[in-house]
């Protein structure tokens, strides 16, 4: 994880003003949130695995699910996951558990950030605060 020191680090805005700023740019809300914090993502590679520029957000009033939920933006970061080739080594066997664990284990959920992507999400940042704070 490699984090980009951002002048939209601690701003807060209503999620939704958030979001709609954010989805033309390519960001998606990451599938890992909780009622009181979530990640936007912006895929940039898939060398070995996915490279992400995450900015992460947390509720400040009321919860994600809820309209005019106002949240307070983090600092941004680079991510690499790097997933495993071929079989999971912790999969189960069966139709029950096969429903359940569909998907496999990151082979390393923190794995080291390819260095030519590192420019780029640093662009990207400089992109996300032109758009957040040019209002």
């Amino acid at each position: 994880m490699i984090e980009i020191p951002s002048k939209i680090d601690g701003q807060t805005v209503e999620l939704y003003d958030l979001e709609q700023k954010l989805k033309p740019l390519g960001y998606s809300i990451g599938g890992n949130w909780e009622y009181d914090h979530g990640y936007f993502d912006y895929k940039i590679a898939s060398e070995v695995g996915y490279q992400y520029l995450r900015v992460p957000f947390e509720a400040t009033d009321g919860q994600l699910d809820s309209p005019n939920t106002m949240v307070q933006i983090g600092t941004p970061f680079l991510l690499s996951h790097k997933y495993q080739i071929g079989l999971d080594d912790h999969a189960t066997i069966g139709n029950f558990s096969a429903s359940i664990n569909q998907f496999q284990e990151p082979q390393d959920k923190d794995a080291t950030f390819p260095e030519k992507y590192i420019e780029i999400g640093k662009e990207l940042v400089q992109e996300l605060e032109g758009s957040l704070l040019n209002e």
